[in-house]
This record gives C-alpha cells, structure tokens and sequence, in this order.
C-alpha cells in the first residue's frame, strides 16, 4: 500500500502544491517560488475544529432574496470609513497590509477605541506582549473597560476565546504569527497562512464577526504569503507612505463592500494617526512663491479631487546622455511627455537633464497630470514661472492633443475653493461649466496653446 506524502512544494506566490521541485511556477510562471513544507494528512484535515462555524445552506431562488441595505458598523474615523465604503460589514474578513512601523497596529488599536463603547472586540496580537499593548494604548489615550486584549497564536484557543465570548470585532496582528497543530510547518508558511486565513474565515461568515486581518509585506510591497490569501479575504487595505514622513495614505485594493478608487489620509503624531480632513490644503503646504518649474494640478481619488504641486527642473547636461528623473509619477510617462514637447512644440530637450516630482511624497499616475507635467517642463526650461493662482489639468496624447478628463466640476470647485482664480483645462471638458462663477476657466486643444499662456 503506498504510503501517504508528507511533504509537498508550495508556490510563495499564488500558493501553487507540487510533489516535486519545480524552477517555474505552472499557475503564475514566477521563477523560484516553490518551497518545501510538510502536509498535513487527510485524517487530521477532516477534523479541523472550525467544522463546527460552517453555515448549512440550500439552493435558494434569486427572486426570493432581499437585497436591503447592510447596516454598516462605524470605526470613528472618516477617512478609513470612506476606504471601506461606508463603514464595517458585519461578518466581513478585512486584511490590512503595509510595511514595517506604517502604523497598522496603530490605525486598529485606534479603531477599537470607538468599536468598543457598547461592542464586545477581542484585539489579539501574536507579536506583542500585553504590557507592549497597554503602554502604546496609554500613548493614544483612554480605552473603554470593554476592550478585550489577548496574546496567542494557536488558532485552536483563538476559537474557543472566540466562541465563549461571542465578540462584533476580532483583529488579529498579525496572520503570520499564527497557526494550526493540524499544519506541521512553520508560523509563516505558505500552508499555515493559507489554513489560519481559511479558519477566520469560516469564522466569520459562521458568527458573523467582522475580522480584521494584519499582514506583513514583502520588499516588492505586496502581502506576504500566497496570493489566494487575497482572494479569499472580502477587502485588502494597503497603508502606504514613507515611514519616516508625516503622512500615511489608506488604499483599498479590493472591496466586495465599496469602491476600490478612495483612499484616505492620515497624519502619524505623538498620539497616533490624526485624520487629514483636507488633502489639498496639505499637500499644496509650503509651495515656492515665483519659483519657476512648479505647477499645480489636480488628481481625482474615488470621489475626492486632491491638488498637488508638480515640480520639474530642467537644465544643460554636461554628458553625452541626458539624464532623467521621475519620482511619485510614472517615469517612462514622463519620457513620453518630453519627446511630445520636443516634436509637436519645438521645445528643445534632447540635450537636457530633467527632473520630476511629485511634491509631499505623493505617488500619482492619473493621465490628468501630463499636462501639468508639461507646464512644468517648460516653466523649468524658459525659467518662467507659472501664475501662482493657476491650476493646470488634463491628458496630452502624442499628437500633442490635450483631451479631456473626468469629474471636471468637482476638480474646479476644489480648485476655486483653496483660492485659485485661474485654470488651464482641455477645451473638450468645457461643456456644463458655464455656472461656475468665481474662477477663469481657459480651454486649451493642444500643447501649443497651453504653452503660449505661459
């Protein structure tokens, strides 16, 4: 009789199983991925306790089902509302990813400060100890006596705490410091942060408690552990920003609940993440007065348009090669942008170095900033300097043809709210803005004519 295989090769990207080695992955063709990790047998597979939060559902009509409003429960912040799309599901399986000391701990701690005022939250962390826990809640303030904190990392006694106390909110920090006995390998593997996902889970749906799942990345910036660990979830945050600057962003790359297009902002203080209400207003703080080479434009996220300043400078290489530079936009775009100044504007750049950037850290590939790209350029290049009351927005394609963008009301109107009396826009996306009083709208067709109002 053929004895049962006890170790099998995972892929660390999708999650792939094969008996064997294998340079390339079969599922996703990435190189090198596959690790060798013991399985866990068909007997005790079958007995996996969380058996016990699977929900007995039959075939149902599609004419019987009422599609209601889900009642959404509220985290106390706005911003991270807005990202979730309203608010926390009920029975939803959250994963919230970001690098080392973004302040993921942090955002779920403060989250439980408002959760826990008439809701029962269980915080269980794998990588702290309760008095780790204590003294960083004591930095963010008072805590209601409801909060629940408790250190494991066995899923099995993680479910019983679960079952006794019966909680509305469970965050686990993080999913690869847990664990199944049933799984042999280690904390962090491919199985055992496949198996542990899939209990919480059933879990979730089961009791119908909102999960809050912290994972670690990877030095390419996605989840660590098997991309199915995404599928599985029903939302994936991604906290981003640089860990030594102010701000954090909150990005929802997926959302069975919402839109995947908001984002929110946030400000790291002595007593924790601060919410950003007015993005502009923060991202445009401390711009250059009559420095040439900066130009505002405006980004949409989701519903919400965020101007930013775009700065280039531009100036006589000393090399054979010009050098170019892009940081917090696409760098090939920004190569793009240059040779259609260089052959439908007759602005010389072949023999210059640039440099783009994307002020305050912000990272933005939206086509609406090409051409605020472009007047920076050519700011930078003839060392004029753009009105400081101007906006500047919109796609340019390689005919030199500036197109039109979308939302462009809610762009004008923030424009107009933080004070700017004049704005460059494609001639195209004029329609409908007759009514907006207050701010001198200039509709453009082409790079030529943008630039001539330089």
């Amino acid at each position: 009789m053929a004895k049962g295989k006890t170790v099998a090769f995972f892929c660390q990207e999708c999650g792939y199983e094969s008996a064997k080695w294998l340079g390339q992955c079969p599922s996703c063709k990435a190189w090198n991925t596959l690790v060798e990790e013991p399985v866990a047998s068909a007997k005790t597979a079958r007995s996996a306790p969380t058996k016990r939060f699977r929900n007995t559902a039959e075939p149902c009509r599609l004419s019987e089902i009422t599609a209601g409003e889900e009642e959404r429960i509220s985290t106390g912040l706005a911003e991270l509302d807005r990202v979730l799309g309203g608010g926390i599901v009920p029975g939803s399986l959250i994963l919230v990813g970001g690098d080392p000391g973004i302040g993921k701990s942090t955002l779920l701690l403060q989250i439980c400060h408002t959760l826990a005022d008439g809701r029962k939250v269980i915080y269980i962390s794998g990588e702290e100890s309760l008095k780790q826990i204590k003294l960083r809640a004591d930095r963010l303030g008072s805590f209601p006596k409801e909060l629940l904190l408790m250190c494991e990392t066995s899923l099995e006694s993680i479910e019983a705490a679960i079952e006794k106390e019966k909680p509305s909110i469970v965050i686990i920090d993080s999913i690869q410091t847990m664990y199944k006995e049933e799984v042999s390998s280690a904390p962090g593997s491919v199985s055992q942060v496949r198996e542990s996902t899939g209990a919480l889970m059933q879990i979730a749906k089961g009791l119908g408690v909102s999960v809050f799942i912290v994972g670690h990345v990877t030095k390419e910036g996605v989840v660590a552990g098997p991309r199915v660990l995404e599928h599985m979830v029903d939302t994936v945050l991604y906290f981003e920003g640089d860990r030594y600057a102010a701000y954090r962003i909150l990005r929802a790359v997926k959302n069975r609940f919402g839109s995947t297009n908001e984002i929110g902002v946030f400000e790291m203080r002595e007593k924790g993440l601060i919410e950003v209400k007015n993005p502009s207003e923060y991202m445009l703080n401390g711009k250059p007065q009559g420095a040439s080479g900066s130009v505002v434009t405006c980004s949409m996220e989701g519903s919400r348009p965020i101007l930013l300043e775009v700065q280039a400078l531009v100036c006589r290489t000393n090399f054979g090669m010009p050098r170019r530079t892009a940081a917090g936009t696409d760098y090939n775009r920004v190569n793009l942008l240059m040779a259609v100044l260089e052959k439908r504007a007759g602005v010389r750049l072949s023999d210059c170095d640039a440099y783009v950037n994307i002020a305050g850290g912000m990272k933005m590939n939206e086509p609406s900033l090409d051409l605020g790209i472009v007047m920076a350029l050519v700011s930078s290049y003839r060392d004029k300097a753009v009105d400081e009351e101007t906006i500047v927005f919109g796609e340019v394609g390689l005919s030199g043809e500036v197109r039109g963008v979308s939302m462009t009301k809610q762009r004008i109107l923030e424009a107009k709210k933080l004070g700017f009396r004049k704005c460059i826009l494609p001639k195209t996306s004029m329609d409908g803005l007759e009514n907006v009083k207050g701010i001198s709208l200039l509709g453009v067709a082409g790079v030529r004519e943008a630039i001539a109002l330089l």
